[in-house]
């Protein structure tokens, strides 16, 4: 048995929900989207709650099916009722970050702007030393941070970089100049 497959799913006010074959779409406050499910997995509705479960439990490939499902349709539900949203952090010596129109402009210290298309879907607040990306697919918000976070990952030695607000950098010693004794 799947521990989190088993967990039925709430369906708050204001979202709407529809299975169709193999796609579950939800509807709500923030916007709508839409999840295709394996085959081997089956979605039921009852009396605002989503159910998840698979043909055959004692199958391996089933179980970890399962569990995937019901936390894709639990963030699609989310998603559309309440959003989802990272904060990245910059730190360096002229690091600068602005967003002109469809564009993230940052400067990380290169001889050049980097100029970051903004994926539909997804807003993008600058404040101060603080990128905030936003919106209603998870996963798309999760890369899209992921990708804004490789164009200059934090170093441990001075941290500077990009890095996400709960993310700890192990910071390390420097060298160290040998004092001489003549």
């Amino acid at each position: 048995m799947s521990r989190i497959g088993k967990q039925p799913i709430d369906i708050p006010e204001g979202v709407e929900v529809k299975i169709k074959d193999n796609l579950v779409s939800a509807k709500g406050p923030k916007g709508e989207l839409s999840q295709t499910i394996h085959p081997f997995v089956n979605v039921e509705m009852k009396d605002k709650q989503i159910s998840v479960f698979v043909l055959n439990p004692d199958d391996k490939f089933q179980r970890s099916l399962w569990g995937l499902t019901q936390r894709l349709v639990s963030n699609l539900i989310f998603g559309v009722s309440q959003g989802y949203e990272k904060k990245l952090e910059f730190n360096g010596v002229g690091y600068r970050a602005e967003v002109k129109g469809k564009e993230l402009v940052l400067n990380l210290g290169f001889s050049h702007p980097i100029n970051y298309q903004i994926p539909e879907k997804i807003n993008i607040i600058v404040n101060k030393k603080i990128i905030i990306v936003s919106g209603i697919d998870k996963q798309l918000i999760g890369e899209t941070a992921a990708q804004i976070r490789r164009f200059r990952p934090p170093e441990p030695y001075k941290g500077k970089g990009i890095k996400y607000v709960d993310e700890v950098i192990r910071r390390k010693v420097g060298k160290k100049t040998a004092a001489t004794t003549a």
